[in-house]
């Protein structure tokens, strides 16, 4: 028979054992934090590039040409709706 060393066995016992916490912890908690960020990051940056490639629609910042409102320059009034 060969001689077992009780220290690896020790801490080969643990680290089942900490892996099983750690799974049970990871469908308790869901995602890890950079998990979630790198989603919600992801999600962003799918829908601004969804809302960029949308047809019709002005820039960010500009007005659009129907909403209903005359365009005018800077410094310029509005002609006044009758």
């Amino acid at each position: 028979m060969k001689p077992i060393n009780l220290n690896k066995a020790r801490k080969a016992r643990a680290k089942i054992k900490n892996r099983a916490q750690a799974d049970e912890n990871a469908v308790f908690f869901g995602l890890s934090k950079a998990q979630r960020e790198a989603a919600r990051s992801e999600a962003a940056r799918s829908a601004a590039r969804h809302a960029g490639h949308r047809k019709g629609d002005a820039p960010t910042g500009a007005a659009s040409a129907g909403d209903g409102e005359p365009e005018t320059r800077e410094g310029e009034r509005a002609p006044e709706r009758r």
